[in-house]
């Protein structure tokens, strides 16, 4: 038996965070982490042809709260970068978030103010009060026609299932613009960590304080671990209760299968991310690492990205019955004592990084009832 204080399942965004801020308050804290790295799905690494690229798809911080930027500011420089993505629509390149200059190309209209565009929106979308599902939250906002062109088939593809099968907040969050602004993020601070988000997750963990058990899983090792103050769980909630409540179902999750591909050129796209919404392809977009920090290569790395039902969860799939079977599990982490289930797939609910680091540092504070003076600075 190992004797810790604080016990912590992976070492993504939620668990670094939290082993973080009970290391400084002088806890003994122990992680352990399936993979073979850190830093969950933000883990990246250089490759082969000398590109940092990200493992787990790109991973984009923006955030509005003063608190997060303050805090990763405590272990990494950052450099501005101000995200956009581009889609490839009846052979034409268009931005996204939908945008004038989307409506122009694609309908060969000449819209120049934000009025006009308003009005577009207004005589082409599909009014409906409460959109119920994923389907009349796009048709609401854009209409039928941007939505068989641009929603429709990549969520499809993105979810396995048509916008209409998911809940409306799928797609509600995704911004369409009323003027010429093509950033996928609207959000004061937009930047990318120098050296990348392992070094940042590797200065986070960097205390005396903290023991990282990596290639290991938690449910082998369970039993050698007791008398803990508190355990936090991070992982898929319906396994962490697989082993006792078999009666419970499975939740949906999806997964991503990434196929990375070199590049015997400078660049083989435009833009560092190139959605792909129609149906002639299977994949959904295409990623070109060396974009992000203006990377110099002979060659280049491209990742082209298939959604699939099995492999390694990444995140819900938010519908009536999957919540439903959450619901059920939630009543069960009620029942624990001194067990908190965060982060995305334990909460089964998408976070962004921002809101993932502030969630870790919320239920830090609502624990402990205080935030250091480290958070706050």
């Amino acid at each position: 038996m190992k004797q810790v204080d604080i016990l912590i399942i992976g070492a993504g965004i939620s668990g670094s965070v939290l082993a973080e801020r009970y290391a400084s308050m002088g806890k003994k804290v122990l992680i352990i982490e399936k993979r073979n790295h850190i830093a969950g799905n933000c883990y990246d690494y250089v490759d082969d042809n000398g590109i940092l690229v990200s493992k787990y798809g790109a991973h984009l911080f923006h955030t509005n709260d003063e608190m997060v930027w303050r805090y990763v500011n405590n272990y990494s420089q950052w450099y501005p970068w101000e995200h956009k993505v581009i889609a490839r629509v009846d052979n034409k390149t268009v931005p996204i978030p939908v945008n004038i200059t989307t409506v122009n190309e694609l309908f060969n209209c000449n819209i120049t103010t934000e009025q006009e565009m308003a009005q577009w929106l207004e005589e082409n979308r599909t009014p409906i009060a409460v959109p119920t599902n994923g389907e009349e939250a796009v048709l609401n906002r854009v209409g039928p026609v941007l939505y068989e062109k641009m929603f429709k088939h990549y969520t499809k593809k993105q979810w396995d299932k048509y916008p209409a099968e998911l809940d409306a907040s799928v797609l509600d969050r995704i911004p369409v613009r009323t003027n010429y602004d093509d950033r996928y993020f609207t959000d004061t601070y937009q930047a990318l960590p120098k050296g990348g988000y392992t070094e940042l997750f590797r200065n986070i963990l960097n205390h005396s304080n903290i023991e990282i058990l990596l290639d290991t899983d938690y449910f082998d090792v369970k039993d050698h671990y007791k008398g803990y103050e508190k355990l936090f769980y991070t992982g898929a909630i319906d396994r962490f209760f697989d082993f006792k409540h078999s009666l419970l179902e499975k939740l949906e999750y999806r997964s991503i299968n990434f196929v990375s591909e070199t590049i015997n050129q400078p660049f083989f796209q435009e833009n560092s991310v190139v959605n792909y919404p129609g149906t002639e392809v299977d994949f959904t977009r295409i990623i070109e690492y060396k974009h992000f920090g203006n990377q110099n290569s002979e060659k280049t790395t491209i990742v082209r990205e298939f959604t699939v039902d099995e492999g390694e969860p990444y995140y819900p799939v938010p519908n009536p019955r999957n919540q439903e079977i959450y619901n059920k599990y939630k009543l069960e982490t009620e029942k624990l004592f001194d067990i908190h289930f965060v982060g995305r797939l334990a909460n089964y609910k998408y976070f962004n990084m921002d809101q993932a680091f502030k969630n870790a540092l919320d239920l830090f504070s609502e624990l402990e009832g205080k935030i250091t003076q480290k958070t706050a600075v």
